[in-house]
């Protein structure tokens, strides 16, 4: 998985969030997180992963809130998959805002090479294609309150039905790496209505973690 963050005025954020979620912020800023990663393994409780369709690459554009109960959390502006199953899966289950994609994810010799063309729904050739270089893992005292603020994140929350729902998340903690970025060319963040992000991001890497998402609730 890799982590790309920019720095947005909250208000920039706001306009882009339902009745009831702020914008939460770090030294300031809002901040919206565009993560490329492949999925494996995914499956229902109690069933066994399936050959293929188990196994897919996403590509989801993310922000940081808190709702009217003080309660921290993720809000997608996007999320691009790379089955059609889990495109429909997530929008019809969990009423995220999920696109079927033309995807794929390469590793060779430590660099990671990411593709994304957006299929449906639009708009359509939306596209992430991300080159990195996973580094050395960061070191304790490089664990700092920006990078737990980025990635710590245990709810998601969504609209179904038009009300606002969440879901909890478990996950350890994400084994981040220096990570350098040799190649970006995405226009995801237009797509999903906010300005272009300015500036260089900046830039995590993590071989993974096993994760857990629970039903949704109130």
């Amino acid at each position: 998985m890799t982590f790309l963050h920019w720095r947005y005025h909250p208000d920039q954020v706001q306009a882009r969030l339902p009745a009831g979620l702020a914008a939460e912020t770090f030294d300031g800023s809002a901040w919206v997180g565009l993560t490329p990663f492949l999925m494996r393994d995914v499956r229902l409780p109690g069933l066994p992963a399936l050959p293929w369709l188990s196994a897919f690459p996403e590509t989801n554009l993310r922000t940081y809130v808190r709702d009217e109960r003080g309660r921290t959390g993720i809000w997608f502006l996007s999320l691009d998959a790379g089955r059609l199953a889990a495109a429909l899966g997530g929008r019809g289950g969990y009423g995220l805002p999920y696109a079927w994609s033309d995807m794929s994810v390469e590793t060779r010799d430590g660099r990671t090479r990411y593709r994304c063309r957006r299929r449906l729904p639009g708009p359509y050739g939306a596209r992430c294609d991300v080159d990195v270089t996973l580094g050395v893992p960061l070191r304790e005292r490089e664990r700092d309150d920006l990078a737990h603020f980025l990635t710590a994140r245990f709810r998601l929350f969504s609209l179904v039905a038009g009300r606002l729902v969440t879901a909890e998340v478990e996950h350890p903690p994400w084994p981040l790496h220096h990570a350098r970025l040799d190649g970006l060319d995405q226009d995801l963040v237009r797509a999903a209505g906010l300005p272009a992000a300015e500036g260089p991001p900046l830039v995590h890497g993590s071989p993974g973690v096993p994760v857990r998402v629970g039903l949704w609730g109130r």
